[in-house]
């Protein structure tokens, strides 16, 4: 059996009067790949910013192998650095370069030596195919580019989960395809990603699987061909019959 790295008990997250997570149960599995899919609003973004304590649970839990993340027994810094996320719009640092970009969270929150670091941050640029821009400025790179530098960053905190939110919907057509190419490897090497996506091909090729949230609820999840080639709820057939219009 594979070892639970997260799981999410009864998670229900409000914005004033508004539920946006009505009670949501999840066991993300060591090495696991879950696409989480649905209509924009249905809560897939709240679910990942909950994980990464971005937001404030409003009730229920959150465990890491087994500990209580909510309930105080493990530090917050500790599992924030284990638990990273790649973000739509990047969120880089416009005034740093690639480089520094990749080498600060290092040496602020791990506490590792600038040339540790850098020895690390350049095996990761060099891994997405990024080691020739590290001395450039974001403002100087596309968006794929870019995409691609905030996944080295995510990889040289040497993190147990990454959480994408998203991380194509920013980019052009034709840029796409290159971060998909970095997601699809890493997954082949046994990361565990947690991906929210609109990329249904993304989903169905490369996930373990995937989960369908409606209107805050998980309504639906499975192995990805199944779940692809016949949903099983009418609220799943209506959203893909749209999505594969």
């Amino acid at each position: 059996m594979m070892e639970s790295v997260i799981t999410l008990k009864s998670l229900k997250k409000s914005f004033a009067d508004r539920e946006i997570l009505k009670g949501i149960d999840l066991e993300i599995k060591k090495n696991e790949v879950i696409s989480v899919i649905g209509s924009s609003g249905s809560g897939k973004s709240t679910m990942l910013r909950c994980i990464n304590l971005l937001e404030d649970v409003t009730s229920g839990d959150i465990t890491f192998y087994g500990k209580s993340v909510i309930g105080g027994d493990i530090d917050i810094n500790e599992y924030r650095s284990k638990i990273v996320m790649v973000f739509q719009q990047f969120n880089l640092f416009n005034n740093m370069t690639v480089l520094d970009n990749c080498v600060r969270p290092q040496t602020v929150v791990l506490k590792r030596s600038k040339e540790e670091a850098k020895e690390i941050a350049i095996k990761y640029l060099k891994k997405v195919g990024m080691a020739e821009y590290i001395n450039a400025r974001p403002a100087q790179l596309s968006g794929g580019m870019k995409q691609r530098v905030a996944i080295a960053r995510a990889l040289s905190m040497n993190p147990e989960v990454i959480l994408f939110d998203e991380p194509t919907s920013a980019l052009d057509p034709e840029m796409v395809g290159e971060v998909l190419d970095v997601m699809r490897e890493l997954a082949s090497e046994g990361l565990t990603m947690i991906v929210v996506t609109h990329e249904m091909a993304f989903a169905r090729d490369v996930s373990d699987r995937v989960i369908f949230i409606d209107d805050g609820v998980i309504c639906e999840q499975g192995d990805p061909k199944e779940f692809f080639a016949s949903p099983k709820t009418e609220r799943a057939k209506a959203f893909l019959s749209r999505f594969l219009q």
